[in-house]
């Protein structure tokens, strides 16, 4: 087994770093969600790796063991502790290049560095050996880090570099400060005036010491004086300083190329469990879908849009999940209703879970079974561009038709209430041309329509419906239903709540 990466099994990882958002972030609120997934990973850049999607099911499972076995919580423990000793690595490297012109103290930082980083994977790699790890990334990595820490060039460098810490350790010296000069030599056994001092002004003591603390700004960095006092040192340690000079310019290269970049890549599984752990206070779930690529029988239970979850747990509202099942020939979700009653919601959800799953992350709800697609399409409505000469109706239209001479039968296709800017009649007419072109090519689909004709296109489309409190019409649930469109019956039941029903209106008007 070898390793290679903790996202890719193979050698030749995607090139992440070449690939833009997709279209379909915006409409589906995915740009929100990997914005809060990666807020505290800036330093990791991981953006990137929510972009690059997967397109065949080995891989995806690849990363879902992965998941599954960093829901341990010694697990992520261990990788967090080694991300913390690393990010510690990094800092002493930065600060080495911040005091290039103190020789000596650049040289010591670089020690530093290379201490935390042997001392970070030689903990990492003892942590993953009590580990019950099953995934293959995780288990290939163990293997990978035990022959790494026994090997010859590792030992060697564990061995100076603790040899060189304790020789710079093992340095004593005197200072004598004196008019404006400072004279540095051998400590030759001279009195510790520090002890002398506090012996003396024992006496003046009175109980125990308040504490007074004050925010004094802190330097890390070195002046002047500080650095000819090391300089002066170097002059009486030669043998230590030249063997500190030797060790900075021979291991230039001290971290390894993998291991290295297991630290950024392990980050994409760790910002998002801590996303999904968010969700824990609400009582909600997450679960590992099952995928198909020959199957389009889908569904999920208890599911919902994690951008719009992620803000009502925030603000301690509560989250209404949904269901929905796609089985033998049906293909495409027909949801229509009342407006703000979770059907814009609905669809999101649907592409959310698909395209996250397609990463190889947990999905929300309780249990899922999803299509592995080969383009997620979106059409949501969008503010009209005066620049392009287009009426909405015009620049919907061209939209629709980039899309459906795009898509394939193994495509995913989803639309936000399109054609409003025209007649009823119009829109009839063009809305059954889509989902007629949707039904040939066989694909999966949502529809959010004020069209309930839609709903019964054909066989392979399924009526959903935004619920209403029945005894209360004005109020939605946002429980999103499979059941016949109803919508003349919803404007009935506010009819008869505001008594403008027949009946009453000619109760009303009796002479």
């Amino acid at each position: 087994m070898t390793f290679h990466s903790i996202l890719h099994e193979g050698s030749v990882p995607i090139a992440e770093e070449t690939l833009g958002e997709p279209q379909c972030f915006g409409d589906l609120n995915l740009d929100q969600v990997v914005d809060l997934i990666t807020a505290e990973f800036k330093e990791y850049d991981l953006k990137p790796f929510y972009f690059a999607r997967l397109t065949d099911l080995d891989s995806i499972t690849y990363r879902q063991d992965v998941m599954e076995d960093l829901q341990d919580r010694r697990a992520l423990q261990a990788v967090k502790i080694f991300s913390e000793k690393m990010r510690l690595v990094r800092a002493y490297l930065n600060q080495a290049k911040e005091f290039h012109y103190y020789p000596q103290t650049v040289r010591r930082r670089f020690l530093a560095a290379v201490d935390t980083y042997c001392d970070a994977v030689e903990t990492f790699a003892q942590g993953l050996s009590t580990l019950n790890a099953r995934s293959r990334g995780l288990c290939s990595l163990r293997e990978y880090l035990s022959e790494y820490v026994a090997s010859a060039p590792f030992r060697a460098l564990q061995a100076e570099t603790t040899k060189l810490k304790s020789d710079l350790s093992a340095i004593t010296y005197s200072l004598l400060m004196d008019e404006g000069s400072i004279t540095v030599w051998h400590y030759e056994g001279e009195p510790d005036y520090s002890a002398a001092v506090e012996e003396t002004f024992a006496k003046f003591r009175w109980g125990e010491p308040g504490k007074h603390w004050v925010d004094v700004p802190r330097w890390s960095g070195m002046n002047h004086i500080e650095a000819q006092i090391q300089d002066r040192l170097a002059l009486l340690y030669p043998e230590v300083f030249r063997s500190l000079d030797a060790f900075y310019t021979s291991h230039a290269d001290f971290a390894d190329a993998k291991i290295q970049r297991f630290d950024r890549e392990v980050q994409f599984y760790v910002a998002y469990l801590d996303y999904v752990g968010s969700f824990r206070s609400a009582g909600v779930h997450f679960c590992r879908p099952v995928l198909s690529k020959t199957s389009k029988a889908v569904f999920a239970k208890d599911t919902f849009d994690i951008a719009l979850g992620a803000k009502l747990v925030r603000d301690k509202r509560s989250l209404v999940p949904n269901d929905f099942s796609v089985s033998g020939s049906e293909r495409i979700l027909v949801v229509s209703g009342p407006n703000q009653g979770g059907k814009t919601t609905f669809a999101r959800t649907f592409g959310q879970l698909h395209y996250l799953a397609s990463l190889g992350c947990l999905v929300a709800g309780n249990e899922a079974r999803l299509y592995l697609y080969d383009k997620l399409f979106t059409h949501f409505e969008r503010a009209e561009d005066p620049t392009n000469l287009r009426g909405k109706l015009q620049d919907d239209l061209i939209r629709i038709r980039e899309i459906l001479n795009h898509a394939t039968p193994d495509s995913i296709v989803i639309m936000n209430e399109i054609f409003s800017s025209t007649t009823l009649k119009d829109a009839i007419y063009l809305s059954r041309k889509i989902i007629g072109r949707m039904s040939e090519l066989d694909l999966l689909g949502v529809c959010v329509t004020f069209i309930d004709e839609l709903a019964a296109f054909d066989q392979k489309t399924v009526s959903m419906v935004s619920a209403v409190d029945p005894n209360n019409p004005a109020t939605r649930t946002f429980k999103i239903e499979r059941r016949p469109a109803d919508g003349l019956a919803y404007a009935l039941a506010i009819a008869e709540k505001y008594h403008v029903t027949y009946k009453w209106i000619h109760a009303r008007v009796q002479p």
